[in-house]
């Protein structure tokens, strides 16, 4: 496995100088970027499908699968849609290796049952609308490659990322995505070069989604959940900025739309907050539509 290979650059890092360590660390993570560039159609492609399966059924999820440290990047990219673009969390579900409690504790053995990642697809009910994105560094871990497999199985869209090319993994999923960061510089930590390339992947994977499905207009996060001040004070410059409004004219408006940006859009066009959202229904969320249709 080349995550597992060791690198004879760096087989007396320890007695490096601090700053000279870091810097060939650095120079990794630099390195673990620039090798997703080539996968940037693939990512894509898989992006444009996975919104359409998703925007097709309102009841689709985002299941996000791995183990140990791919795990929990998974888990972080997941719980960020929420926020960021209103995702409901009844639309993620996440099959962690060993479970939930995984995430802030390594459960041992976890990443090598097989047996336990077909009850978790079978418990968590996946099926044809549902999306599986499963990450692993090697691509081999077998508890990742069964999620894909069983949820394959049952007819759910799968998208593997990993950072060897030519694995069990990617070779098994709709989508195979693969950055191939090779030796790290702490042989075989995957959380550094591995896990960096690993949540550009999800990073850009779970952006482009929601893109396609409308919600971003104008390059702005129409859709964010305003849950403090910092976001409140966002959600009001935005109004302002795409409505063309002062700052009273844009709270009032968030006012009659309950603080929804897409919504506030809508009721400064003239619509009253009822018609605004049965509009943003009809549009399944893209305000984008919306406006662009003469609301």
């Amino acid at each position: 496995m080349n995550t597992e290979a060791c690198d004879p650059r760096y087989r007396e890092l320890e007695q490096w100088p601090t700053a000279q360590a870091i810097a060939a660390m650095w120079e990794g993570q630099l390195a673990a970027v620039a090798a997703i560039g080539p996968a940037v159609p693939a990512i894509a492609a898989a992006a444009e499908d996975a919104a359409m399966r998703l925007g097709r059924h309102d009841a689709g999820r985002l299941v996000y699968a791995g183990a140990g440290t791919s795990a929990r990047l998974a888990v972080l990219d997941g719980t960020e849609l929420g926020p960021t673009f209103s995702w409901p969390a009844a639309r993620v579900a996440y099959l962690p290796a060993g479970g939930m409690a995984a995430v802030t504790q390594a459960v041992e053995g976890a990443e090598d049952d097989v047996a336990a990642a077909g009850a978790a697809v079978a418990a968590a009910r996946i099926g044809p609308v549902d999306v599986v994105v499963a990450v692993a560094a090697s691509g081999r871990t077998p508890f990742t490659c069964a999620i894909v497999q069983a949820a394959r199985a049952m007819g759910a869209l799968t998208i593997a990322i990993a950072n060897s090319p030519d694995t069990p993994l990617l070779a098994g999923a709709d989508h195979p995505l693969c950055a191939p960061t090779g030796a790290e510089v702490l042989a075989g930590s995957t959380r550094m070069k591995a896990g960096t390339a690993q949540k550009a992947v999800l990073n850009l994977l779970s952006t482009a989604i929601m893109l396609r499905l409308g919600r971003v207009h104008r390059g702005r996060m129409v859709a964010l959940r305003v849950a403090n001040a910092k976001l409140a004070a966002r959600a009001l410059r935005l109004v302002q900025d795409l409505a063309g409004l002062d700052a009273r004219e844009a709270e009032r408006a968030l006012a009659l739309a309950d603080g929804d940006v897409r919504l506030a859009l809508l009721v400064a066009r003239g619509l009253d907050p009822d018609g605004a959202r049965a509009a943003l229904a009809e549009a399944e969320g893209d305000v984008g539509r919306v406006l662009r249709t003469g609301a």
